[in-house]
């Protein structure tokens, strides 16, 4: 099945590339490699929550917005390549998290992502990964993902 339609089963769709913030592209190739900029979790330009993890957004609301993090990532992917049906492999997952004083749950934060990318490319979807806390975000997001894939 491609990978369309199992976001379609999923009820969920691809978004609009989301404009950047700054002097910079959402996403770059390089010989089979795409390496998106970080994205934040906006839908229709706006953030679908803001503040720091663990303090005013929960952690099953920051695991939805690294969701919509990797929508915008996918997005950024299928903008180069036509689609995503040619992603090869999942290689990393970057997740930064903005992190209330105490709050060190950003693995089960980053699962929003990683979990939705096994569904979406099975094992083509297992990945290497890193999971950080930060102090602040862009716009006061509470999550930024990367994503690295390989393509045919």
């Amino acid at each position: 099945m491609s990978v369309m339609k199992k976001l379609a089963g999923l009820n969920l769709q691809l978004p609009q590339v989301a404009a950047p913030l700054a002097s910079y592209v959402p996403a770059v190739r390089t010989g089979n490699l795409v390496y998106t900029s970080g994205q934040l979790p906006t839908v229709n330009g706006v953030l679908a929550a803001t503040g720091k993890v663990g303090e005013t957004v929960s952690e099953e609301e920051a695991r939805r917005c690294a969701q919509i993090c990797i929508l915008n990532a996918l997005a950024a992917v299928h903008t180069l390549t036509g689609n995503l049906d040619s992603v090869k492999k999942v290689v990393k997952v970057v997740g930064f998290v903005a992190s209330a004083p105490g709050f060190t749950n950003q693995p089960a934060v980053i699962n929003g992502a990683s979990d939705l990318l096994l569904e979406l490319f099975g094992p083509a979807g297992q990945h290497a990964r890193s999971a950080v806390g930060v102090a602040e975000l862009p716009k006061n997001a509470p999550v930024e993902i990367e994503l690295i894939v390989e393509t045919d």
